[in-house]
């Protein structure tokens, strides 16, 4: 059995990093690890001695040039000590079967580094998260269908969730009509806004930002790269919930940690 090793990542405004940490843990992660940007770059850390890459929630930059644009440039040009960019890192710790992990901040971040959809057809940025249609902030719980055609690792066997957003940009934009279309037949809309009853939501408030399709996470097509704009991390016991007392809360966020970890103790040393 494998052990699963996470390794968080911090830094330049990234603000959700404890909380996703700890739950990485008591969803069974036998080491996980909070690290600076620059420790990657400094050589102090290195992705390859992990297999589960987590990029959490905040305002990376301050959100300058759009939300993860400036953070996105500088993961695409920075390089390791030993003169390796460390995107290639990032892309290894994926094609050794490796987990990599996007929520909010982080999802925008993947979208605009080209890793989700696919960087497997090497076409670049495909799809981008921009303003809200509703133009305020949204922070409040919210429904979420899991499609069981997807093969998210992160989703697999949860079908309705719920967990709390809180972002000004969350809406997702593809290139063309082409790119959505695509996203629907390849199953790659891993997590959709829903309503209480389980129907997917395409009108706010149910669908807080005005995604296409109620796109709120999306995965690769191999299931193992996975990015969503609710917070799992902010979900990790039944007390968080603000029905908690009335037992309406369902399955916790920290499910699709746990999803993660089961798979990576799968797999074989």
């Amino acid at each position: 059995m494998a052990e699963a090793k996470a390794l968080v990542l911090t830094g330049h405004g990234t603000n959700c990093e404890r909380e996703t940490a700890h739950t990485a843990r008591i969803a069974g992660a036998d080491s996980v690890v909070i690290c600076h940007f620059a420790d990657l770059i400094q050589g102090l850390v290195r992705v390859a001695e992990y297999n589960f890459l987590i990029f959490p929630g905040g305002f990376l930059d301050g959100d300058h040039l759009g939300a993860a644009q400036a953070a996105a440039a500088r993961f695409t040009y920075s390089r390791t000590p030993d003169g390796r960019p460390l995107l290639e890192e990032i892309l290894d710790l994926h094609q050794r079967g490796g987990l990599i992990l996007g929520i909010c901040n982080g999802f925008q971040l993947l979208a605009k580094l080209g890793l989700l959809p696919s960087h497997q057809e090497k076409q670049g940025q495909q799809v981008s998260l921009s303003h809200n249609d509703s133009a305020r902030f949204e922070d409040r719980w919210i429904h979420l269908l899991c499609d069981p055609r997807s093969l998210c690792v992160f989703t697999r066997d949860l079908h309705l969730l719920q967990m709390p957003v809180r972002h000004g940009e969350g809406k997702l934009v593809p290139h063309d009509q082409d790119v959505l279309e695509s996203l629907r037949e390849q199953a790659l809309i891993a997590l959709r806004y829903a309503h209480a009853h389980g129907g997917i939501a395409s009108q706010y408030p149910a669908n807080p930002n005005g995604s296409p399709d109620g796109i709120a996470g999306l995965s690769d097509p191999t299931g193992r790269i996975f990015g969503l704009m609710p917070h799992p991390e902010a979900f990790h016991h039944p007390t968080n919930h603000p029905a908690w007392t009335r037992a309406e809360n369902g399955a916790l966020g920290s499910a699709l940690f746990a999803n993660a970890v089961s798979y990576l103790h799968a797999l074989q040393d």
